[in-house]
């Protein structure tokens, strides 16, 4: 293998990487980027054990094909990429032999794929599910909330004793909270207003909204790709999903911790069943105590949050906001390390 076959590699949809004779990154093509989120700059030259973690199982796999000049095939590798906690991949290495520029060849393939695909396809049901459900319910529920407060205040305004409309004021008041949750409930209906739009904007609005909010102990770092083009997309809702992510990370970290906004391309992804050359990657990863584990497969279910406080619409609302930009959300977390991942189709492709 020479140089003349690299043009071939930069067209594979299988991530490739060629190591050199130290065991560095001499090459990586464009679905190595994709698949382990990082730029070239950021990996060519660097040893492959500095480059990722969790590194054990694909040292081994690189001993035994050196020491039997063959492929080796690692069914279930677990490797952890620079923006993920872990992977679980399928590695081939390949020893290059009679080349001087390059020594080994890495071949990945992500074993969750079929899942993600799964997940995603019962994602979008389910926000279609609970779409429908919640219209459903805030309209069975307003008509009568009305005639409960407009009771009330009739009701205040016969008492003659004054500590009595204490109770009053708890009637009206909760009416006119569980009101307001009802319009939350009923806003993703509304038609979403699509124009050219930066996304870093967008990271930048909320950023500063939510560093108002909590002034102190709490930073947001940015890891943005500036080089990024614009997409088409309702500039408010999606600065409605942004937020929502990020005040519940500050939350969760009640104010102490740091959040990173990153936003890479993706390339080559599969979003609502349709088939995109290029999308926007945008991942929002806090430092903080992680979702807990009851409650992760259900965090996207409206009236389900870890806060006693919480309403639970936040995140279900973002993942219909996101459904209408024929986008998806995902999520992994782990104690000290949460990330949401939200990806954007760029529609002129």
């Amino acid at each position: 293998m020479s140089n003349r076959h690299i043009p071939t590699f930069e067209q594979l949809a299988t991530a490739i990487l060629l190591l050199d004779g130290q065991a560095r990154v001499a090459y990586l093509n464009p679905a190595a980027e994709n698949l382990f989120d990082v730029s070239r700059k950021q990996l060519l030259g660097s040893p492959i054990q500095a480059a990722f973690t969790q590194t054990e199982q694909l040292a081994v796999a690189i001993q035994h094909a050196v020491s039997s000049n063959a492929s080796f095939i690692e069914h279930e590798l677990t490797l952890g990429a620079p923006n993920h906690a872990k992977m679980q991949l399928r590695a081939v290495v390949t020893p290059l032999l009679h080349e001087p520029d390059y020594k080994l060849l890495l071949e990945f393939h992500p074993i969750d794929r079929p899942l993600r695909l799964a997940r995603e396809e019962q994602m979008l049901d389910q926000t279609q599910a609970n779409r429908l459900l919640l219209r459903n319910l805030a309209h069975e529920i307003k008509n009568p909330l009305g005639g409960i407060r407009g009771a009330a205040q009739l009701l205040e305004q016969e008492l003659d004793k004054p500590g009595l409309r204490e109770y009053t004021q708890v009637i009206i008041q909760e009416a006119d909270r569980l009101r307001s949750l009802l319009e939350k409930l009923l806003t993703p209906q509304a038609v979403p207003h699509f124009s050219a739009l930066n996304i870093h904007e967008v990271l930048e609005r909320v950023r500063s909204v939510v560093l108002a909010e909590f002034p102190e102990g709490l930073a947001i770092r940015r890891d943005y790709d500036t080089s990024l083009p614009e997409l088409r997309g309702d500039k408010e809702q999606l600065i409605q999903v942004v937020l929502n992510i990020v005040r519940n990370a500050a939350q969760a970290m009640q104010g102490q911790g740091s959040i990173v906004l990153r936003t890479r391309i993706a390339r080559q992804v599969t979003l609502m069943r349709k088939r995109h050359r290029l999308a926007v990657l945008v991942q929002i990863v806090d430092d903080g105590p992680g979702i807990p584990m009851e409650l992760r497969d259900k965090i996207f279910y409206p009236l389900v949050s870890g806060r006693a406080d919480g309403h639970g619409l936040g995140l279900t609302l973002a993942q219909d906001f996101v459904s209408q930009h024929q986008g998806c959300i995902e999520v992994e977390s782990e104690p000290g390390r949460t990330c949401f991942t939200v990806l954007l189709p760029l529609q002129h492709d």
